[in-house]
C-alpha cells in the first residue's frame, strides 16, 4: 500500500479547527489540485467561492443550521455549478446556446464536475496535514446563500468546505465493506453484507458513546430518508436555468 492510498483510507471529516487561517499558498495549492480533477469534455463546468471575510462566513454558518466548524476554520470554500461561463464564452464566440443549457445531463455534468474537483481539493488539503469538512447544509436555505453570494443564473452553490488545522483527532467511521458496493459484471442482492454492517456499526457507536448509542446503519438511514427533505431544491433548480428539459 503507498502513501496516496493510506492518505485516502485515512479519511475522517474534521469537525474542531485550531484558530490558525490557512496561508496565501496553501487556499491556491488546493484550488489548483481541484481544478486538476478530471472533467466532463474540458467542460469544467464548476467556481469555487473562497470566504474569508468573517462576517459572511458567520452568516453562511447560521443558513447551514448553526454548524460552528463552517464560521471557525482555517478557510472556506463553497463549491458551485456554473454553467454562467459558458454562456458568456458562447457571447465571446458570436455563438448563441438557446435552450441547449438547460437539459438535465447539463446540470448533471456540472455537478459531476463540481463534485471530482472537491474530492481533489479535499485530498490535497489532507495531504498538507490538514482536515476538511463537507458542508451541505448551505442547501438548507440556498436561495440565500445564492444572494449572500451574488450568484448569478446557472450557477448554484451545492456544498461547501471547511479546512484547516484539526484541533482533535475523530475516530474512523467503518464504512460499508467492499462485498457490499462493489459488483463484478452484474447488481447482485447485498443483504447479508448489510446485516453484517449493521453490527459493526452498532458496535461502533456502543464503544464511541460508552453504550449510550448502539442504532444500525439500516436503522439511522432510513431514519434520515423518511420523510421530505429540502422540496425547494427542484423549483430553485429550474429557476436557476437548470434541469428544465
Amino acid at each position: 500500500m503507498n502513501e496516496i492510498i493510506e492518505l485516502l483510507l485515512n479519511h475522517r471529516s474534521i469537525r474542531k479547527f485550531e484558530d490558525k487561517p490557512l496561508s496565501k499558498e496553501q487556499i491556491e495549492q488546493i484550488v489548483r489540485a481541484a481544478q486538476a480533477a478530471s472533467t466532463s469534455s474540458f467542460v469544467q463546468a464548476y467556481s469555487i467561492i473562497g470566504i474569508s471575510d468573517p462576517e459572511k462566513k458567520r452568516e453562511l454558518a447560521a443558513l447551514a443550521g448553526n454548524q460552528a466548524y463552517v464560521e471557525h476554520n482555517g478557510y472556506f470554500y463553497v463549491f458551485c455549478t456554473d454553467l454562467n461561463r459558458h454562456s458568456i464564452a458562447a457571447d465571446m464566440a458570436g455563438k448563441d446556446l438557446g435552450e441547449s443549457l438547460d437539459f438535465m445531463e447539463k446540470f448533471m455534468v456540472a455537478v459531476i464536475d463540481a463534485a471530482l474537483a472537491a474530492q481533489n481539493a479535499a485530498i490535497a488539503a489532507e495531504s498538507m496535514g490538514l482536515g476538511i469538512c463537507y458542508i451541505g447544509g448551505i442547501r438548507n436555505e440556498i436561495e440565500k446563500v445564492s444572494d449572500l453570494l451574488k450568484l448569478p443564473d446557472r450557477v448554484i452553490p451545492l456544498f461547501g468546505m471547511a479546512v484547516g488545522y484539526p484541533a482533535h483527532e475523530s475516530a474512523l467511521k467503518p464504512r460499508l465493506p467492499l462485498e457490499a458496493v462493489f459488483h463484478e459484471n452484474e447488481y447482485e442482492d447485498k443483504e447479508e453484507q448489510l446485516k453484517e454492517y449493521d453490527e459493526t456499526i452498532s458496535a461502533y457507536y456502543n464503544e464511541r458513546t460508552k453504550g449510550k448509542r448502539t442504532d444500525r446503519w439500516s436503522e439511522q438511514i432510513t431514519a434520515m430518508l423518511t420523510g421530505k427533505q429540502r422540496e425547494h431544491m427542484k423549483d430553485f433548480v429550474n429557476a436557476k436555468g437548470y434541469a428544465k428539459k
